[in-house]
């Protein structure tokens, strides 16, 4: 599916380059990307909590990857039972 602020031909150049790239080209684009948005979410946790340690971090981070349910199971409480609590 083109995205709409792509010209048609836009969009053929990039579906031709990914035609060419060999799985493992892929597997290493899709990895990067990942690491790249996880990093990004990581900022933004970073931005609304300047004051949180790495272990509330990560914990935030978590909580928001797995949901509150599974957190929970994962997890259980955390130290000061906040994570992911505070808004």
């Amino acid at each position: 599916m083109r995205p709409a602020d792509t010209s048609p031909e836009a969009w053929q150049v990039f579906l031709d380059l990914q035609r060419k790239m060999s799985p493992s080209e892929k597997l290493q684009r899709t990895l990067e990307w990942s690491d790249m948005i996880r990093k990004f979410a990581e900022a933004g946790m970073r931005q609304r909590y300047p004051e949180a340690d790495e272990r509330e971090l990560f914990l935030r981070m978590a909580r928001q990857n797995l949901g509150p349910e599974l957190f929970r199971k994962v997890y259980g409480d955390d130290d000061n039972g906040s994570a992911g609590q505070r808004s």
